[in-house]
């Protein structure tokens, strides 16, 4: 299996109605905190617009409501991992992607058989504070030399000038949140990230 190398995250449907149809491909719903029907609502919004564009939507953390709304994939960060039901995401045939900081994570994340592991942050990031320092680049060529075909993808402090050093370590994709959701102009900057990925698109095909 292999990544779109443009992976957008947001947090509501009303970025994904904004931007997924400027070309975007991957994209992961985050939303924190929100109660149960909200999500719903915004699940099936994001879902729709995604099945129009052909853009593969990932739901992050509640991998419940991914089952129960019929989402194909569920991203879990180490403590949401911990406590989610795995043969139940396998038996409703959800693909799985996994956060990872540092080498013990590393192990948990590839014990539950995932789909793609993501690493970060790779640079200094303002989207969340975290306790590890920026991971650079020599350790995704290191994480990725441990996962060898399963996708990699790189997260934290990303921007479009940075994302040639970021595929030239062997990242498969590479993850933003901030670069595009606080950007002046979000659809220039978007277009910005489908453009400079291009080359990287052809490389390595999309689902």
């Amino acid at each position: 299996m292999k990544l779109d190398p443009f992976y957008l995250i947001v947090d509501s449907a009303d970025w994904i109605e904004r931007l997924v149809p400027l070309g975007v491909k991957l994209v992961q719903l985050r939303m924190k905190n929100q109660q149960d029907h909200v999500l719903r609502a915004h699940i099936r919004r994001a879902k729709q617009v995604c099945d129009k564009y052909d853009c593969r939507l990932i739901l992050n953390d509640y991998w419940q409501l991914a089952i129960e709304e019929g989402c194909g994939f569920i991203h879990l960060g180490q403590e949401d991992l911990s406590g989610a039901d795995l043969d139940a995401i396998r038996a409703a045939e959800l693909k799985l992607g996994v956060s990872t900081h540092d080498g013990e994570e590393l192990g948990t994340a590839l014990a539950a058989n995932p789909d793609y592991v993501a690493l970060g942050p790779v640079y200094p990031t303002i989207l969340k504070q975290m306790k590890w320092a920026p991971q650079g680049l020599s350790r995704i060529r290191a994480w990725k030399d441990r996962l060898g075909a399963l996708p990699l993808v790189a997260i934290g402090g990303l921007t479009p000038e940075r994302l040639e050093d970021v595929f030239k370590h062997r990242a498969d994709s590479a993850a933003v949140v901030t670069d595009i959701t606080l950007n002046p102009d979000p659809e220039a900057r978007t277009c910005e990230w489908i453009e400079r990925t291009a080359k990287w698109r052809n490389l390595l095909p999309t689902f």
